[in-house]
This record gives structure tokens, sequence and C-alpha cells, in this order.
């Protein structure tokens, strides 16, 4: 039978022709660099086998060829189309062949070569390239390379001359590479990542790995490294300075092709994340007239696993982290350098200390930023093949030793290149790609190269070849039980994904970081993810908005699944990630007692006291600044707890006002990533201080009228009218405004949030609580002396649905002209079918649509819910209804707020007042909760003619079960009895906060 000829790119034992041998990144250089970044011309086709005859040739007119900006992703420039998948490949799973439509794009320009540098070498270099390609200089072949997220040398100085030369690129989509580039993110193709020209010395120094370590001590520094040299004549001169630039070593040794530089220093600053201390290893091979320098940043640090902990410098550390792509909105795969370490900033400000780059190497810079910034690092190898899990061929070539050679090349390639950055401590051998022999031979040549970090491979189900016991997404139960190392491995446990921070959430956060904190073995995780992967597109009105799977009719596809970052695409901060700041505050506040002032102050840094930490304080009723003072003096050590005395002035009370202790931790002076006096964090403490005075109200008449449908109750001016028909309060005016359009009405539904994918079918479809009904049972209505009561039975069900709740309502108007609102529920159960919990139990109503001004008493600023509430202080805020809204870039359920105590809503001059009986949750919303389910992205949310405003006695938790931790049981709404109450009342925008603290008898 004849087979399928190979074509160079499906042949997964090729793994390169003409590209140098992988080196490591200088961080600089002496060596002349120049761009090729630019417009090249550039020729798209539906295969290669089209590209036209003698395209590589210089003379070949391509006048009427395209222009194309390098670097950049093709399906961004218009070619091709935009595909977004998580798992599935596009093609049928033949290894190693690719489809015969394989998109190929064919790069041309051209580059001058002055005189002076035909005096020594040049390389053309490619960052990154997806996934395969072929490169001509002047005509000639120079060399094919793949692996998309690493780059290739070329020694072209054989095929230039002086003057004009020209490039010519040829890269495919489809490659076998592409068989182990399955990663979660779109499909993007091209030259995406620089460009460049390097002029280097003959004689030069060609790679240098720098192994910086620590004594048993881990006091006195060790410094070895291996210098390859392209000249065995000449001397190579070295000098080590500090981060001062005072010289803390030095030597010269003669260049014999290899050699070995190496020196020990006593008392060495330490390199960790906490204190990220660097020195520079400077280099000079001086051989007759030519000189070349390079410089290599590097930290002393000492990794190593004791019993079934990993450390650092000796000790060991607890990782908050996060896995990152590499991503911009407009850009795709192609980032700006500046924005990458804004991103390095973001997570320093954030109190974030480790970043896993998934599931490939990054762009170069951003280890040099994890150095300077301080993140510990799992540096991961571009390779993921998880579309063969699908189709439960998931060893196909993972376990296949005809792929050893390609799944070695990568990891190699990876560690000779990022070998010098002190911020990697563990080398990742790839992704979700099962495990197998090609795994094992990974994890041989790593170690024969560098035998100084921890591997991770979180596929390594039995931790046969890793250092550490890695999972994904582990329940709270069973990170417990690992915790207590109930499971036979007994290696240090890393968390490599977890709290899938998708849509509105992640949620649980609190409670994993408990058990980090509580279990040595559980050396914390990486939240999925950094960035939403969103597409901004702009319309003709400037509407700007950010398209996902799906929208371009891609298919198949795992639609907003790459929506699933703590940072927006516009790189808003998300709820998710200003929670996650303070879940892992390294500082940490605990009252002792109920009464007095004393305080539990725990350090959770591994290695900094907190000498540089201050204590803000300041006293508040929630609405303004009683007193501001500062606790200073900490001296607190790692890991260590320090009790400390807070008191407070005397305070003069208010009336029915609650008062509180707010302590903010801050950093004293400026560090490299934030000014004086950022905030790390925030803790709140109720204080016992209290004077509660009720207040009679005022006496008034409350005059009641029927008619077959209504009954009407009006005093001091302020009308309700009640619908005999449903028995519902339908509208509350006040000199003849309308206040409130639509009263109360039991709700159990909720939009539906990203990580309850997994219900929300059996929500809608099985037991329809988006079609909830109360059914009027019989209504009273009473007058009393200076109040009238309506008592209303209903009984709430769902379509077709056996449980539900028997309602009682009453409402009572008083002579003041304001209204009690008390509901009571009863469960109706049936247990043989009935969701395990519901979304929400609460009333919706609708006020006037012009009242866009929200202030409130409860907890703030931003959005919380029972599982996502660490960042928020009790206090009273004021906002818009638009203020209200979170813009998730998928719609869905957000801008809750937990224990509100009064809730108000004014225009320019009116207004409406909501008082709790106790408290409850609140979203006050400009559109519906079905609006919300059906829009697609924030611009088609239909907006109401009124203001939509839920009142909840509970409210479900957001959890993590997009992929991941669902709703803790604490934090699941049940079918149960409730009880909830409220009052409602008139109030002009000046006056609400006044009559919000009264409290009547």
């Amino acid at each position: 039978m004849q087979m399928r000829a190979k074509k160079r790119w499906e042949d997964q034992t090729l793994i390169g022709i003409g590209r140098l041998k992988a080196r490591t990144s200088f961080f600089t250089d002496s060596a002349e660099r120049v761009s090729l970044n630019g417009n090249w011309a550039f020729k798209y086709l539906t295969a290669p086998e089209y590209s036209p005859q003698g395209f590589e040739r210089g003379d070949y007119d391509t006048a009427d060829w395209d222009s194309i900006e390098v670097p950049s992703c093709w399906q961004l420039k218009g070619y091709d189309h935009m595909h977004y998948t998580d798992v599935l490949y596009l093609f049928p799973l033949n290894p190693p062949y690719v489809p015969t439509e394989n998109p190929t794009g064919i790069y041309k320009r051209n580059f001058e070569i002055p005189t002076e540098w035909m005096e020594n070498e040049t390389i053309l270099r490619f960052e990154g390239v997806d996934s395969a390609y072929d490169v001509w200089v002047n005509g000639a072949h120079v060399g094919y390379s793949k692996v998309s997220r690493l780059p290739a040398e070329f020694n072209i100085s054989s095929y230039i001359k002086e003057g004009e030369n020209h490039v010519a690129v040829r890269v495919y989509k489809w490659s076998d590479g592409t068989y182990l580039e399955d990663q979660d993110m779109w499909w993007f193709s091209g030259i995406y990542r620089n460009v460049s020209l390097l002029n280097v010395p003959v004689h030069r120094i060609e790679d240098c790995r720098v192994h910086a370590d620590l004594d048993d001590t881990y006091t006195k520094g060790c410094l070895e490294a291996d210098v390859r040299l392209s000249s065995e004549s000449g001397t190579l001169v070295w000098s080590l300075t500090d981060r001062e630039g005072n010289e803390a070593a030095a030597g010269s040794v003669p260049a014999a092709g290899q050699v070995k530089i190496s020196a020990e220093l006593e008392n060495v600053h330490t390199w960790t994340a906490e204190t990220p201390y660097l020195y520079t290893l400077n280099l000079s091979l001086k051989d007759g007239q030519q000189e070349h320098r390079v410089s290599i940043r590097t930290g002393f640090r000492r990794i190593e696993v004791k019993g079934n902990v990993f450390t650092v410098n000796g000790k060991a550390i607890l990782i908050n982290g996060v896995n990152h792509h590499d991503y911009s909105p407009e850009g795709g795969r192609t980032v700006d350098p500046e924005v990458m370490r804004q991103d390095i900033i973001l997570m320093k400000q954030n109190n974030i200390n480790a970043v896993r780059f998934s599931h490939y190497p990054s762009i170069e810079a951003i280890y040099d930023y994890c150095d300077e910034y301080g993140l510990y690092v799992i540096d991961e190898a571009d390779l993921e093949c998880h579309g063969f899990e699908w189709a439960h061929v998931y060893d196909m070539i993972t376990d296949n030793p005809e792929w050893e050679t390609a799944y070695v090349d990568r990891a190699v390639r990876m560690v000779a290149r990022d070998y010098n950055h002190p911020s990697i401590i563990m080398w990742s051998l790839g992704n979700e790609s099962y495990f197998g022999v090609n795994f094992k031979k990974e994890a041989e040549a790593i170690r024969a190269m560098d035998s100084s970090r921890l591997i991770h491979y979180e596929g390594d189900f039995e931790a046969e070849i890793t250092d550490v016991y890695s999972t994904m997404y582990t329940r709270l139960k069973g990170l417990k039980e690992i915790g207590e190392t109930k499971i036979k491995h007994n290696r240090p446990h890393v968390h490599c994904e977890y709290s899938h921070a998708m849509g509105n959430g992640p949620g649980c956060l609190a409670d994993y970081q408990e058990l980090y904190r509580t279990y040595d073995r559980l050396q914390g995780g990486f939240i999925w993810e950094w960035y939403d992967h969103g597409i901004k597109t702009v319309d003709e009105n400037g509407t700007v908005t950010y398209k996902y799977g799906g929208n371009y009719g891609d298919f198949p596809t795992n639609g907003n699944f790459c929506i699933d970052g703590l940072l927006m695409p516009d790189r808003t901060p998300s709820p998710g990630l200003v929670e996650y700041k303070q879940v892992i505050c390294p500082v940490s506040i605990k009252k002792l007692g109920d009464s007095g002032d004393l305080y539990a102050v725990k350090n959770y840094y591994d290695f900094k006291t907190l000498e540089g930490i201050r204590l803000d304080c300041t006293v508040t009723d929630g609405t303004d600044t009683l007193a501001q003072f500062t606790v200073d003096g900490l001296s607190t050590e790692p890991g260590k707890e320090e009790i400390v005395t807070i008191p407070h002035t005397s305070l003069d009370l208010k009336d029915n006002r609650d008062y509180y202790l707010n302590i903010c931790v801050k950093e004293k002076e400026a560090t490299s990533y934030a000014p004086a006096g950022h905030e790390l964090g925030l803790y709140q403490f109720a204080l016992p201080e209290k004077r509660t005075v009720c207040t009679p109200r005022m006496a008034g008449a409350v005059r009641i009228a029927q008619t077959d449908t209504a009954v009407t109750a009006e005093c001091s001016g302020t009308e309700f009218v009640f619908d005999k028909v449903h028995g519902s309060l339908t509208s509350m005016k006040r000199g003849g405004e309308e206040l409130l359009v639509k009263g109360p009405s039991l709700t159990v539904d909720r939009a539906d949030i990203d990580n309850d994918m997994y219900k929300v079918d059996d929500w809608k479809n099985k037991y329809f609580i988006s079609r909830g009904m109360e059914e009027l049972e019989y209504m009273t209505v009473r007058e009393l002396e200076g109040k009238a009561e309506i008592y209303i039975q209903k009984y709430f069900g769902c379509y077709n649905q056996a449980w539900g709740f028997r309602l009682a309502y009453v409402y009572t108007v008083y002579g003041d002209g304001s209204m009690d609102v008390s509901l009571n529920g009863k469960a109706i159960r049936n247990p043989e079918f009935e969701p395990e919990f519901l979304p929400r139990i609460g009333v919706e109503l609708a006020v006037n649509r012009a009242f866009d001004t929200v202030s409130w008493y409860g907890m703030g600023p931003g959005e919380n819910y029972c599982d996502s509430r660490q960042a928020a202080v009790m206090g009273v805020y004021r906002t818009t209804v638009e203020g209200m809204h979170t813009n998730y870039v998928k719609p869905q359920e957000n801008g809750h707020r937990e224990d509100v105590r009064w809730l108000a809503l004014s225009g320019n001059e009116s207004g409406i007042l909501i008082k709790a009986r106790e408290s409850f949750g609140i979203n006050v919303h400009d559109y519906s909760t079905e609006a919300l389910r059906n829009a697609a992205h924030p611009c088609e949310i239909r907006k109401e003619d009124a203001v939509i405003i839920n009142l909840d006695y509970r409210h479900s938790g957001l959890g993590s079960n997009s992929c991941g931790q669902e709703q803790t049981d604490s934090c699941k709404t049940g079918i149960e009895d409730f009880s909830m109450g409220f009052s409602i009342q008139a109030a002009a925008k000046q006056e609400a906060e006044g009559l919000a603290f009264v409290r009547h008898c």
C-alpha cells in the first residue's frame, strides 16, 4: 500500500534545519542588534504548495502582495479566520500528518548590511513563529524551525552581502508540532514575536549558564558559570557586581572553547520573591582587537525538597500565584514587553508572589521582570496535547517513542534559554498530555542540564518522575486529605491550577487559603488565570466589544471559556482579583476577645519581618471618620504572631449608629512596584460602642379605599395601591410622583454565572426556576388606629414543580407615610424531585427610573457574595445605578452586596428609602435578570424603564465550578423556611441617609 508522503512540516523527528544550538538570553550584549520588525510584504495561501515559483528570490516581484506588520498574528490582520477551542484540535488525529489545506503565509523584506558588519558574523533571530517555518536569505535556504514559543537563530554570514539583502519566510499554520501545541487559547499564526539581526564578533561569548547557589548555612554564595566561547584564543575577563555596582568577585581565564568560572562570597545577599536581590556577572572576551561583552543578572538562592515540603534558602514557602498566558486584546499573542512589566507590577501590588507561564515559555523580557520585582516562576515547556483526551487516545503520542525527540527538544530548549533566571524555581514538562515514556525522557534531559531546580508535571499522577505532587482543581475535601497525607504521594503539593476565575468569581478563595496555611505540605497554588482573552473590536459608533469563541462563527468552540481571568480585557482588575489580594494578604489581624484593645498580628511572609509595615487605623461610624492614628514599630518575625494593643479614644455617640475600627496594612517605604503607603490589605472590627434611641412615629390617619380589583391606602401625601387580583403592591406615589412601580415578589432566580455552568441546564430546563410565579390564595385588609394592615397569603412555585413556598405577606401602612413589609415563607419540599439548592431566595421590586443615585449601608464598596467578601467592609457607600454594575465580558449575575441594613435611591429631589429589619443582600440594576441572561455582550443588555431592586434573604455563593470547587454547603441557598422584613418610605435625596438611622418604636 502506498503511504502518504511526509512533508517537512509533517515529520516529528525533524526538529530543525540550520538552526543554531539553543542558548541562554544575555541581559546585555555589546553585539550590535538591528530590529527587522515593521512592515513586510505578505502573501497568504491556503496551502504551501500554492507558493509562487521563485518567491524566495530577491528579484521576485511582490508589487501585488499585501503588507503585514511584524510581529503580529495574521488572523487579526484579516487573514484566515478566528477560532478558539480549549481542548479540541481543528483536524483529524492522524499524527504527524496535518490538513492538506494548511494556511500559509509568505513574508518578505529587504535589509541593509553595512560594510563593517562583514568583518563579523550575522545571526538572524526569530523569537516566536507559529507553528513551523522555512527561511531563505538572498534566495538560499538557510533553515527550518518549529516550536512556536521558543526562539530560533540562524547564522546567515555566508548568505549575505554588503548593502541590500532580502529575507523570505514561509510560515505554516499546521505542522507536526501543532499536535504538541493544543493549549487552551485562540489559534493564532504567523511571525508574532520579534525578529532581529545580531552582528557578533567571530571570537565571541556564545553562551553562559550561571548557577548562583548557597552553602548549607544559606549565607555563603557559591557561584559557578559555564561559558561557551567561539574562540580558542584570547582571555575571558569577568567580574561579579552587587546591586549597588560594587565588585564582589573578579577574575580572568584563558579562552578555551568551554571554560568555567567559580567564586565564593561570604554573607551574600540572597534572592527570594520577597527580597529579590540581584547581582550582575559581567563577561568580556578579548582576542586581539576584538572584544565581546555580555552581562547576566543572577541571584543567590537554593531550592530543595526536605521531607514533604520544598524550600527556598532553607525555608518552606507558600505559593500565592496565578497562571499567565501571553495575551493582548489588540494583538493576540503579540504582546508589548512594557505591558508585561505592568502585569508583573500589578501582580506584586496584589500580593501575588508566583506565576506559572502556562503553557509555554513566555516572552524573554518577562523573566527579567520576575527576577527584578520578585516572583517565583514555574517555567513550562511549549507542550500540550489535550485533544487526545477528548478522543480517548490520550497516550497516542505521549507514550510513543517515535515522538521522544520532539518532546525532549521542547524541554531542553526552554531550559537553555531561561537557565539564568533566579526567579525560576521549577521546570514544568508541559500540561495536560497524559503520561508516558516521552515525559520520562524529558525529565532525564532536564536533570542532565540542571539539577538545581525542581521538576513539575501535573500529568504525572503517581509523582513518578516529578519532585512535587501537583494537582488541578482539587476540591476542598480532597485537598484537606492531601494535607493530612492520607494519600500515598508523600511529596510537596502544588495546586498548579485552582479557582477558575471565569466571569463572576471565583468564590471559596478564603477556604483554600485556610487549608494552605494550615497544612505544611500544601504549598499553595495558582489561580486560573490572569487575563481575560477577549478580542477588542470597535463598531462604527465607537462601542467597544470584547469577543470570545463563537463570535466569529467558529465551530467547534468552547465559547467564552477563554474569558477566565482576574484581569478584564481592558485591564480593569476584576472583583475576583480584589478578593484574592485580601485573601492572600501577607499580614493578618485578628481581635482577641469580644472587648478590649488586643489584636493578634500574624506575619505570613516567608523571609521578611514586619519592620517595613505600618497599620493605619480609622475609627468610623460607617459614614464619617471619627479618629485616625497609626500603629508602627512592628517587628514580627516571618511566620510568627505578635500581640498589639490598638486603643481608640472615647466616642461622641450618635443615635443608632454602628462603630468600626478599620485597620489598613501598608508599606512604610516605596518599593520597586509601589509607592510608599501602598495598601496590602484592610481589616475591619466592630466596636462595642452603641447608643440605641427609639423615636415614636408621627401620628396620622390611614385612609383605605377599595374597588373590586384594587385597594388604596393613603396617608401623609403618600399613596399605596394593591392589586386584589394578584395580591400585589403595584404602586407607591408621593405628591403624585411614582416612587415604586412594582412591589415585592418572590424570586429564586439569578442570571447565570459561568461558575454555575454545570447547574444552569437543570435550573433552567428541569426545575424551571426562571419561571417562578406567585398564586394568590387570599387577601385581607384591616384598618387600625394610625395604621392599616394588608395580609396576603400566596403560594410560590415554578412550572410543573411540586416544591415551592407558602408565603405570608404582611404590609403595614402607617400614618406617617411609611410602610413595613414582612414576608414569611414556609418551604414545601419534594425530595424526590427538587434542586439541590437555589441561586437565591428574595424579592424583586422596581422603582422610578429617575432614581439614579444609590447609597447603602452594608458591605462594599465593590460587589461581594457570601463566599467572596474578604475584601469588603461595612460602611455607607454612594454610587450610581450604573456603578452597581460589574461589566463582565459575558453578562451575568453581578453587583450583589451582602449585609445591607438600608438602601436609598433618589433622583434630583425625591427618592425612596428601604430599611431592613435585620439585613439583606441587594442588587440594583437598570435591567432585568432575563435581559442579563439573554445578552451575549454588555452592549446587548436591554435596559428597563425602571430600576430593578433585589432584596435577598439568602443569595448563593459563586464557587469555581466552571472548572473547580462548587459552592460549599454553607454558601448554598436551600429550599428552607425563611423570614425577612423591611420598611419602605419616601425620602428626598438630602434627607435619606438621616432618616436611615432613625429607629421607630
